[in-house]
């Protein structure tokens, strides 16, 4: 279905072959000492079911982490905006995914160093190369990793479907804006559930 004329938020139908993106769910997000907290850990929970209905439906699982060299020289003009990313020079407990969607043996593990997924990483190519068509996007930061992915995923023309209780931001304000605007444009916003059946639905097939 496509959006009418001057309108916003037509509605885009997943593909049958989808996958999973779990975007840069650290310590880094779950630790309250960190600048980067997300406040609680229900988006983790929820990504971590999320994966492990893909997982059980032999959906593929693509995980992401953020990790820079010990001086940050891989990390451009964007280390410097954001001085909090000093965190995460030369990796450690910080850059590491959280144990409860911690990727399993078989499971792609993308570093990168800037806020999409699909920036100089390869993975448009490595998700073609599968088939894939659909990307259910869980993780953080709502208003910039998971944006800047779901943007770029339409772009390579995947179908981003954003898990709302699997995303999360230390900023609740950006957080929803961000849900409605790539409602608005760019992907569909869709619940857990939805999500899981959708998935389960894929494997009966």
């Amino acid at each position: 279905m496509t959006a009418e004329p001057d309108s916003f938020g037509g509605h885009l139908v997943p593909g049958r072959h989808p996958a999973v993106l779990s975007v840069d769910l650290m310590r880094a997000y779950t630790d309250p000492s960190s600048p980067f907290y997300i406040g609680s850990m229900g988006p983790v929970r929820s990504a971590a079911r999320v994966i492990a209905a893909a997982r059980d439906c032999g959906v593929p699982v693509v995980h992401t982490r953020v990790e820079y060299a010990p001086d940050g020289s891989d990390g451009g003009h964007f280390v410097r905006k954001v001085g909090a990313l000093r965190l995460l020079f030369g990796g450690g407990p910080p850059s590491e995914i959280v144990p409860e969607t911690a990727p399993v043996v078989g499971e792609m593990v993308i570093t990168k160093q800037y806020a999409s997924a699909f920036f100089d990483t390869g993975l448009a190519q490595t998700l073609r190369r599968q088939n894939v068509d659909t990307l259910i996007i869980v993780g953080v930061s709502t208003s910039g990793c998971i944006r800047a992915s779901a943007v770029d995923a339409v772009q390579h023309g995947f179908v981003p479907l954003v898990v709302r209780q699997s995303v999360g931001d230390r900023n609740e304000a950006a957080h929803q804006a961000s849900l409605r605007d790539l409602e608005a444009k760019y992907a569909e916003v869709v619940d857990e559930a939805d999500a899981i059946d959708y998935l389960e639905e894929r494997h009966a097939e």
